[in-house]
């Protein structure tokens, strides 16, 4: 269908649709709906989509139903999350948007002088990958690549196994998780040679026989830079771990939960890269991630893993547009509602964030601390409240453009005078 174009692989397939029709209506009147999986307006695959149908096909939307659960027969009666796009190959006035948001079966219709590809009142731009935040904001990295095999990593049976050999290894083992674990409980345990000395080294036969395995798998490696790795068998391929206190964010979370969970982390915890990680111990930083505010951008801009979340750091983080001029009141204001999130859970030790972030079994403290966080939060934003994450989005989005604008312009190549 796309022919000479490459940028496909992370498609779902109704994008076929979309340019078959796209192709067929160009010169025309005609108007096309289609129903389609609701991942085409989030993530990566915006820019990837609607960067085509906008620029080669000139297509404008001209009406919307957001994200609503569709009961599909073929799936056994499952749920599927769909939207419903109308669009021509000219532009026209009187654009709708429906919204499911508070009534599946009364949408709230509103009006939009243009319609967005993430389906909000906007203009045609999208979001895409960067390298840097927007704002004066601590990076975000992905986390520790281990390449190893499994070698490197250890369950806690493995890693007693292990000591009873040889107990000189010890200093040299750290607790390692990815999101997995992270979210429910059970941390593994990890190989960090990071330091580790020679003489140190050829004192631990068995810690050097996993050594070699993780030099024998990279060699084997069909990709070059991981066979390059192989080099240097005692060290995690990639190596991202902060030496302070950091924050860490899983890149999966299901799609139950209203709050992806994000928590403060030791240096001495390495993290996999299944997890994205700031160095920072600030709780303003850590309250504004773990807010509505945030949560409402990461649906909409994020990836999908099947339906469930995934953030990205240079989709997600890189992206978001953080508040102006927030004053010392306002950041003390959302540090103390962060701690207060802190401490709901802290009350419930033996619980995993699976547990307390699960929506039928969220603990009345957390659930309340939460609440009080997006308050703060929003009016870091604005005094006035936002009714729901649709105005939030339609917020951010307009504040991404105020804010991008500028980047934009001083990108653009300046014409030499002659």
């Amino acid at each position: 269908v796309f022919r000479d174009f490459k940028n496909t692989g992370d498609m779902d397939y109704v994008v076929s649709w979309f340019y078959r029709a796209a192709e067929y209506i160009q010169g025309t009147q005609i108007r096309i709906g289609l129903v389609a999986t609701n991942s085409i307006t989030q993530g990566e695959q915006v820019p990837v989509v609607w960067g085509l149908l906008f620029g080669r096909y000139r297509v404008k939307i001209h009406f919307a139903h957001r994200t609503f659960a569709w009961e599909s027969e073929a799936r056994g009666k499952a749920h599927v999350h769909v939207v419903i796009i109308g669009f021509g190959a000219f532009d026209t006035g009187n654009k709708r948007i429906y919204d499911y948001d508070t009534d599946a079966e009364h949408p709230l219709v509103s009006e939009a002088n243009n319609i967005s590809p993430y389906l909000t009142p906007g203009s045609d731009s999208f979001v895409t990958k960067r390298t840097a935040p927007v704002a004066d904001v601590p990076e975000m990295r992905c986390g520790n690549k281990p390449s190893d095999g499994g070698n490197f990593i250890l369950t806690d049976a493995e890693k007693k196994e292990l000591l009873a050999v040889e107990p000189a290894a010890a200093k040299f083992l750290k607790r390692f998780t990815g999101s997995e674990e992270f979210i429910n409980g059970n941390m593994r345990w990890c190989l960090w040679l990071k330091d580790a000395k020679p003489a140190e080294l050829r004192d631990l036969p068995k810690v050097m026989k996993r050594v070699e395995a993780v030099k024998a798998f990279r060699e084997k490696s069909t990709a070059a830079p991981t066979r390059k790795a192989a080099q240097k068998p005692t060290l995690f391929f990639y190596i991202s771990q902060p030496a302070t206190k950091y924050i860490l964010v899983p890149e999966v979370s299901s799609e139950r939960r209203n709050y992806i969970p994000i928590d403060f982390m030791s240096p001495d915890v390495i993290s996999a890269n299944t997890n994205f990680l700031v160095a920072s111990d600030s709780l303003y930083l850590f309250g504004m991630l773990t807010s509505a505010m945030h949560m409402a951008w990461v649906r909409q801009v994020g990836g999908r893993l099947k339906s469930d979340y995934r953030y990205s750091g240079s989709m997600v983080y890189n992206n978001y547009p953080w508040p102006a001029a927030v004053t010392d009141k306002q950041q003390a204001a959302v540090e103390a509602a962060a701690q207060a999130v802190l401490d709901a859970r802290a009350k419930f030790p033996t619980a995993t964030l699976a547990d307390l972030y699960d929506p039928l079994m969220m603990p009345a403290p957390l659930l309340k601390a939460h609440q009080a966080l997006d308050r703060v939060v929003d009016r870091c934003y604005r005094s006035e409240p936002f009714p729901s994450d649709r105005h939030r989005v339609e917020y951010l989005f307009a504040l991404y453009e105020k804010i991008t604008a500028p980047l934009v312009a001083a990108a653009k190549p300046k014409r030499k005078r002659r």
